[in-house]
């Protein structure tokens, strides 16, 4: 199993029936696509649609339906378009039960660092500011390492998406979470041990008597 869908799969673990959910760009849009049947998961998109489904098969995509990053997606029969005004009042007024976002870095006090690199181009921050700040719940699916270089850090080097700490991270190797503050080792993905997780983490992990395996 490729890591994206390793995460994707173990985040679509933490959503409820009944629950509004917004998927940033990149990995979180693949949640979609692990959501059981049985589950009524409300999947909102911050360019103004309620009711996304999985992406689109080759050839089935729509020219006008597209999720925030401009990717093809599909919409559910009951779906409900908007203008970007009324889905950041959504977002805003604290109705987004749960977002799923990618993340550059996260520090050991679950800050995130999401919308920009110095140096480099950005087209604009997007969402991530206004969703990190008002959604109920905020969980980051990433990579737990690019380039050689852990992206669990002690300290965020990029700048902050907000000020507010996240509440779960799900990376290609483990689950954290943020109990009391402090980032905490909650599982390991299939075949990878505490050790390994580790080893490969820059911010310092607390580790509880029992870790599990994710479930996915």
């Amino acid at each position: 199993m490729d890591p994206q869908t390793i995460i994707a799969r173990r985040v679509a673990k933490e959503l409820k029936s009944g629950n509004l959910v917004n998927l940033g760009i990149g990995i979180p849009t693949l949640v979609a696509n692990y959501v059981p049947a049985d589950l009524k998961v409300f999947f909102q998109s911050e360019n103004g649609l309620i009711g996304t489904g999985p992406i689109p098969e080759q050839g089935m995509a729509h020219p006008t339906l597209t999720d925030a990053g401009g990717r093809p997606i599909s919409a559910l029969p009951g779906a409900s378009t908007f203008d970007s005004a009324m889905s950041f009042g959504l977002i805003r007024g604290g109705h987004v039960d749960v977002t799923v976002l990618g993340g550059l870095q996260v520090d050991a006090h679950g800050h995130l660092a999401n919308w920009m690199i110095p140096g480099k181009m950005v087209p604009g921050m997007g969402g991530a500011m206004d969703l990190v700040t008002g959604a109920k719940r905020v969980i980051i699916a990433m990579q737990h390492a690019a380039k050689g270089k852990s992206k669990i850090v002690a300290k965020c080097s990029l700048p902050l998406t907000s000020a507010r700490p996240v509440d779960l991270v799900v990376t290609d190797m483990a689950v954290i979470g943020f109990p009391g503050g402090r980032a905490t080792l909650m599982e390991t993905a299939p075949g990878i041990s505490v050790g390994e997780v580790m080893a490969v983490t820059e911010a310092e992990l607390a580790i509880p008597d029992s870790v599990q395996e994710m479930r996915l």
